[in-house]
């Protein structure tokens, strides 16, 4: 193998890490895999890793780039900067992609602590989904010096079907995606009032989903996770606890600008109501599962 590649190792091989990960493979970088689910790292290896396990220090002096796709600014800092200090691993003018939804105040963080050791961030939170991932179509909202950007531009072509460049200030990316998730939480919430409304009324799920979503009332959450609750399965693949966690950082970030989210504090609590009664693991479309006085597919009563 060619010591010139490109050499990026992926940190979180979840749903959304992993197929970020298989498309850098796709792309022809050198991929490594990074997490402490060792059937994850062995997934990841037999779909053409160079290595992967929940140490990089074996490979972190000779990587170009680190993608995070973790679940919270914890996580994040704990791999940087806790016991196993992948930060303090890495060269100077490594590209460090921050794309967990996390806030604007813990992003500028993170990329002061990095500027020290000679790290270029980008602030770039993703969208899009497991599906997206996989096929290497991501959006990409970022944020950064144009010498993280310029360092980053294979990942980025790698995993991303749109990269917005929203400017040059760390922080603006996790804003505009803390905006996103605004909509994406209240469009969840509400098809799931709307499905809810429609079993209490008698009607068939299955026939008002395609309604639904051949009609103006149509969202893409409605689509995708109301199908969910059509076919009675809450696997996981975006859990409720991931929007209450993602509607806080909505509510906060408007605390602080003193703005007021009627709808967005309304879904909060929705989803925290959710994760109060037991679904918080569950696929964000269990949020459903609150409203009493109702049959669900798939759903018995506790």
């Amino acid at each position: 193998m060619s010591s010139n590649r490109y050499r990026v190792c992926v940190v979180g091989l979840g749903s959304m890490g992993m197929g970020a990960a298989r498309s850098c493979i796709a792309a022809g970088l050198v991929t490594y895999g990074l997490d402490l689910n060792p059937v994850a790292c062995r997934t990841l290896e037999e779909a053409g890793a160079e290595a992967s396990g929940a140490d990089a220090g074996a490979f972190a002096g000779e990587l170009d780039a680190v993608l995070l796709l973790v679940v919270n600014a914890a996580q994040c800092r704990d791999v940087l900067f806790g016991p196993a200090g992948l930060a303090a691993k890495l060269r100077p003018g490594t590209g460090v992609m921050v794309s967990a939804t996390i806030s604007a105040s813990d992003s500028r963080t993170i990329a002061a602590e990095l500027e020290p050791m000679g790290l270029l961030m980008l602030d770039a939170p993703v969208s899009g989904g497991a599906a997206k991932a996989a096929a290497g179509e991501m959006t990409v909202m970022a944020a950064g010096p144009p010498a993280a950007f310029e360092r980053l531009r294979p990942v980025l072509d790698a995993v991303a079907g749109k990269v917005y460049e929203i400017g040059g200030e760390i922080g603006l990316g996790a804003t505009v995606k803390i905006i996103h998730q605004l909509l994406a939480g209240v469009h969840i919430a509400a098809g799931a009032e709307a499905m809810a409304l429609a079993a209490r009324a008698g009607i068939p799920l299955d026939t008002m989903y395609q309604v639904v979503t051949n009609a103006a009332g149509n969202s893409w959450m409605f689509e995708n996770r109301m199908k969910h609750v059509v076919e009675g399965d809450y696997t996981p693949h975006s859990a409720v606890d991931i929007f209450v966690k993602d509607l806080r950082l909505v509510t906060e970030t408007a605390l602080s600008l003193n703005f007021p989210l009627p709808l967005a504090s309304t879904a909060y609590a929705m989803f925290a109501n959710a994760s109060n009664a037991g679904f918080g693991r569950e696929d964000d479309a269990a949020v459903i599962k609150t409203f009493a006085g109702i049959e669900l597919p798939g759903v018995t009563e506790k």
